[in-house]
């Protein structure tokens, strides 16, 4: 599949059918996060991969009530938790570099949407789940101190066929020339 293919077609998936998810499978999703660029190349993300049924259940149980995906997460044969180490990324001997603290969220971004494309790319099917309590989450899978868990992704094999996404921005909504509020328009 080629690259642009696999960014215009990805969407969020909340239904599953039944597949399996195998080992391989997972490895190729590591494997694809793995190589995602990071501040001064820190890698702080780290990945739990949950394959128990009841870890899913604590798992979908620290969702928003009104979230959506818990019925998927709960049908997914894995979900895999994006979580990061914090201080590090957006930082130099500890000293922040940047306004913005939480760098690491970021380079974990990167990360899980490499690992989405490539879910896309092999037939799979991901959702970015955030909409849940971090702290209930974090205790839940025992992520220590100095890390945040930040998302789930449940990952199955599609239920539905694929679909077109919803409408986007044109580009010279969201773009500017040389500064803010001057339109880009091509020359």
């Amino acid at each position: 599949m080629e690259l642009l293919e696999a960014i215009l077609k990805r969407r969020s998936v909340r239904r599953f059918t039944d597949y399996r998810v195998t080992d391989d499978e997972i490895e190729q999703l590591l494997e694809a996060a793995r190589w995602a660029p990071s501040w001064s190349n820190t890698q702080v993300w780290e990945f739990i991969v949950i394959r128990d049924r009841q870890v899913i259940e604590k798992i979908a149980a620290t969702y928003a009530k009104s979230n959506p995906a818990a019925k998927c997460t709960q049908a997914a044969s894995v979900v895999i938790v994006g979580c990061a180490q914090t201080g590090v990324s957006g930082a130099y001997e500890g000293k922040n570099m940047t306004i913005f603290s939480d760098w690491f969220m970021f380079d974990l971004g990167i990360a899980v949407q490499n690992l989405c494309l490539r879910a896309h790319d092999l037939g799979l099917g991901t959702v970015i789940v955030g909409l849940l309590d971090h702290r209930a989450l974090k205790e839940a899978l025992s992520v220590p101190d100095g890390y945040e868990a930040v998302a789930v992704i449940p990952v199955g094999k599609p239920a539905v066929p694929d679909r077109q996404g919803p409408p986007r921005k044109n580009i010279t909504d969201f773009t500017h020339l040389n500064k803010f509020g001057e339109k880009y328009v091509r020359s």
